[in-house]
């Protein structure tokens, strides 16, 4: 994984998959080896775990001065985020639904 590469995720992410994940990048990320952007348009269903491994992401990110985008996260993940107060640390807009407020689309 080099710093100008993108680090796409596909499929389903569990927790056991998100550990699987985080053993795997960890070794980069603290050597300040992350990707300028993470492509998340193919990933499927996503947990809280999934949310939290952006999180560490981003937060090693920053401990290397490096700025990461998250691209095209699904509307499942986003929902997430949201609720979690997390939109903003992961650099998403939100406020942009059409649902009423309160609603989950």
């Amino acid at each position: 994984m080099s710093n100008q590469q993108a680090f796409d995720l596909e499929g389903d992410l569990d927790a056991a998959d998100v550990a699987s994940i985080y053993r795997h990048t960890r070794p980069a990320c603290r050597a300040g080896q992350m990707p300028r952007k993470i492509d998340l348009s193919r990933l499927g269903q996503t947990d809280s775990s999934a949310l939290a491994l952006l999180l560490e992401w981003q937060s090693q990110a920053h401990a290397h001065d490096i700025e990461v985008e998250f691209k095209s996260p699904p509307k499942s993940l986003r929902v997430l985020a949201s609720l979690s107060q997390a939109s903003e640390l992961l650099g998403w807009e939100t406020g942009t639904s059409a649902s009423a407020p309160g609603e989950i689309e």
